[in-house]
């Protein structure tokens, strides 16, 4: 684990926001599930996608599905704290709930990419970013096969995007390597525990 150690700012009452990124397949789902499981005092930020439902999803748990109209109109009213494009579909962090929950002192998990960070960094510089990284970009291939989730030409773009994005990590305050699971999960929420 590489780190970049900031100090919690001494600010009452306002919680922390806590940014993971990770190239599609590093296991950043399911890290972030075993934290929110954890005895952390953690609350998920719920983001909003222009693609379709994916099997074992839930409207209002994994994400918001909305219309790429939608989006746009929400885009426009400045109603996200963070937008991206990722291949042909469009994702976005609402902001109205994130202020309200930061200013009631909870602490928010934020899962986003490495375009998203570059924007929430400008807003909230305080956050503590965290990169997972697979052990290696053929393991990240095995894994992406194995999810049975995308064509051969998705998971290859995934592969370019990842390798883009592993060169960007240097943006975050902490890398974790997610070889094993167990051991990458402790690692975060070490770095957590640190900081609420």
């Amino acid at each position: 684990m590489q780190t970049r150690d900031k100090p919690r700012p001494c600010t009452q009452g306002l919680g922390k926001l806590f940014i993971i990124s990770a190239p599609s397949g590093s296991g950043k789902t399911t890290l972030e599930k075993m934290l929110l499981a954890s005895d952390l005092d953690l609350e998920k930020s719920i983001s909003v996608t222009t693609r379709n439902l994916r099997k074992g999803e839930k409207e209002g748990e994994d994400y918001y599905f909305i219309s790429k109209g939608e989006f746009f109109k929400r885009k426009e009213k400045g109603k996200f704290l963070e937008w991206a494009k990722i291949f042909d579909y469009y994702y976005a962090t609402p902001k109205k709930r994130v202020d309200e929950a930061l200013e009631k002192g909870k602490n928010i998990l934020l899962s986003i990419d490495v375009q998203g960070t570059k924007q929430i960094k400008e807003i909230y510089p305080d956050a503590v970013f965290i990169f997972i990284n697979p052990p290696n970009l053929n393991e990240l291939e095995k894994r992406l096969k194995r999810r049975k989730t995308d064509r051969l030409e998705d998971i290859k773009k995934r592969l370019q995007l990842a390798k883009k994005e592993m060169t960007q990590s240097n943006l975050y305050d902490y890398i974790v390597v997610n070889d094993r699971i167990e051991e990458a999960y402790k690692q975060l929420k070490q770095i957590i525990k640190r900081q609420i």
